[in-house]
């Protein structure tokens, strides 16, 4: 009998994962085409994986915790040399690590055993695995999402053949496109020349597109006309995107639907994006670019010379908005006016470059339901509570409620 799956929150990652972790585990990240807790499913061969998350995500994101469980970690992707050490995990309390690093343990629950990312109380075994895609900051999202879309689309196509590619379109490299049943592509240059391009299940290429590998347009998403692509750029399900995108990973439903530049970035579930947004993702000096830490509640250099706009769910910003490099904007907010907003954006928040309020709790509700219904989604009582948890967690963030009081 095979044991449970769990993928857990490593301490240290949930926080520099901050916003995106807010609102789900680590394991049900975005990089490359698929999510990590898919990836995970497609390696083991397993329909559905559970988490050891946060208390208030567990509702929405369970787990069977019982019997014998392997206890996975959410912010490593699989490979081939990874699933082979984890079915070797024959022995209860034995742990897969790498560097001091916990990948993986065997316990048995129905024997008291108990999860603990304390190495010192496993038997250890070091993995052999030399290259691991993990995610330990949040812009490792679109950092590594050249590398991980390239192992995805070869999983996903691996002995599969594509759907032809509609005539009237000008494609480089054609060997190197996978098109899903469903998906249609008018009149629009492909060059996978640079890298693979995936088109998923009834995806939608508008006439005038230009993409550049590496690229995946996931299952039920959109490009808008004329929207111009350069990789490594992932457009998440149901989302609609256009103008010009670089770098960049969208997660699910979100629009970015006009023209406006947004690079080297990771949008979130349930954004939308007004029409001639821009984000910045060099600093006119050239200096590496600094990012707002969650986990040090202060601005932390990143290494990186190109880095763009981190924002959360649920964010939304008007027309014409302007976002300085490397600005991270938290759950919730909403974000709309004339000038350049501050680089850290706590969620919940409402205004833009001449202040903030806070956006309270009720009237967010209200768009969060109006959104989710136009694409026949339900905002949950679930939804609702992680929310509330979200505001409460956030709410020393808002700088302007202390201040009022």
């Amino acid at each position: 009998m095979r044991p449970n799956y769990l993928l857990f929150d490593p301490i240290l990652q949930r926080q520099n994962l901050l916003p995106f972790t807010f609102t789900r585990p680590v394991g049900n990240l975005r990089v490359g085409i698929l999510t990590i807790n898919e990836k995970w499913q497609n390696y083991l061969g397993i329909y559905q994986i559970g988490y050891e998350t946060q208390a208030y995500l567990s509702v929405k994101f369970p787990a069977i915790k019982e019997g014998l469980c392997v206890f996975i970690n959410g912010s490593i992707c699989p490979n081939a040399t990874l699933i082979s050490e984890i079915n070797g995990l024959n022995q209860v309390k034995t742990a897969l690590v790498k560097n001091g690093q916990l990948l993986a343990v065997c316990l048995n629950l129905n024997e008291g055993q108990t999860f603990s990312e304390d190495i010192s109380i496993y038997k250890t075994i070091e993995s052999k695995s030399e290259e691991l895609i993990q995610l330990n900051f949040c812009y490792d999202i679109f950092s590594k999402n050249e590398e991980a879309l390239k192992q995805d689309f070869s999983d996903l196509t691996k002995g599969r053949k594509s759907q032809p590619i509609p005539e009237g379109n000008q494609v480089l490299n054609p060997e190197n496109i996978f098109i899903e049943e469903g998906a249609t592509i008018h009149f629009s240059i492909l060059n996978a020349s640079t890298g693979p391009i995936y088109i998923g299940k009834n995806a939608e290429v508008m006439e005038g597109c230009k993409i550049r590998g590496p690229f995946a347009l996931c299952e039920d998403a959109g490009l808008k006309m004329d929207a111009k692509i350069y990789g490594a750029t992932t457009v998440g399900p149901h989302c609609k995107v256009g103008g010009e995108v670089n770098n960049s990973v969208f997660y699910a439903y979100s629009n970015k639907g006009h023209d406006g530049f947004v690079g080297n970035a990771v949008i979130g579930e349930w954004v939308n994006i007004g029409a001639d947004t821009n984000n910045s993702n060099l600093k006119n000096t050239y200096d590496e670019v600094k990012l707002w830490s969650y986990r040090t509640e202060r601005f932390e250099k990143t290494g990186l010379t190109f880095c763009g706009l981190m924002m959360a769910d649920h964010s939304k910003c008007g027309i014409n908005t302007m976002f300085n490099t490397g600005t991270v904007v938290g759950v919730g907010a909403n974000i709309f006016g004339a000038g350049f907003p501050r680089n850290f954006i706590p969620s919940f928040s409402w205004g833009g470059a001449q202040g903030f309020e806070t956006y309270v709790l009720n009237k967010f509700y209200k768009m969060a339901i109006a959104m989710c219904k136009r694409r026949n989604i339900e905002f949950t009582e679930v939804d609702h509570a992680i929310m509330v948890e979200v505001f409460e967690q956030s709410k020393k963030f808002r700088f302007w409620e202390s201040q009022n009081n």
